[in-house]
């Protein structure tokens, strides 16, 4: 598998949490009430897997490797996805800032985390589109196999020794369980 393959598949994931908060926001507007533990899972997830795991291997050492093969980071794709991240990452911190009051029924707050979790959900969607289908590709043909077969290694070391063993199996499982709930 290739670093893009396994950043796709990764996508997927996170996609399936996504549809999740579209679903929640919905619920959210209907009935004026936050469910704060589906939220904190939400939150879990992002800072965890999307953030923690996802967006540091991409951050670390995808864009590291695009770098090193002639890509900028203060302008262009990398820039505007780095930028993006830390959108995100605004936007987490968002909800959790206002998730307390959101869970003792204050309406600004609930309002809050709301706005939050749709912004944060179409940055997202809006950055997969690009990633899986501008700057992956870009990166496929700026890569040597060389490359591919480091980044590879890089990632599987990143998800032992950094992550920690079966620690993405657990979001995984979490995503599905996200995603079932």
């Amino acid at each position: 598998m290739t670093p893009t393959d396994t950043l796709k598949h990764e996508h997927q994931i996170v996609l399936m949490v996504l549809d999740s908060m579209d679903k929640e926001t919905s619920n959210i507007t209907q009935t004026g009430k936050i469910n704060v533990e589906k939220i904190e899972k939400f939150v879990d997830f992002t800072k965890n897997f999307t953030d923690g795991c996802h967006h540091a291997k991409e951050e670390k050492h995808f864009f590291v490797k695009m770098k090193e093969r002639g890509m900028s980071f203060e302008s262009g794709p990398i820039a505007v996805m780095l930028h993006e991240h830390e959108m995100a990452r605004a936007f987490i911190r968002g909800i959790v800032d206002n998730l307390p009051n959101a869970a003792n029924n204050v309406p600004t707050a609930i309002e809050a985390v709301r706005q939050n979790i749709v912004n944060y959900s179409n940055l997202l969607k809006s950055h997969i589109n690009k990633e899986n289908n501008i700057l992956f590709n870009m990166a496929d043909n700026m890569f040597t196999a060389e490359d591919q077969t480091e980044l590879e290694a890089i990632f599987e070391k990143v998800e032992k020794e950094e992550i920690g063993e079966g620690v993405h199996e657990h979001y995984h499982q979490l995503a599905h369980e996200i995603a079932e709930g």
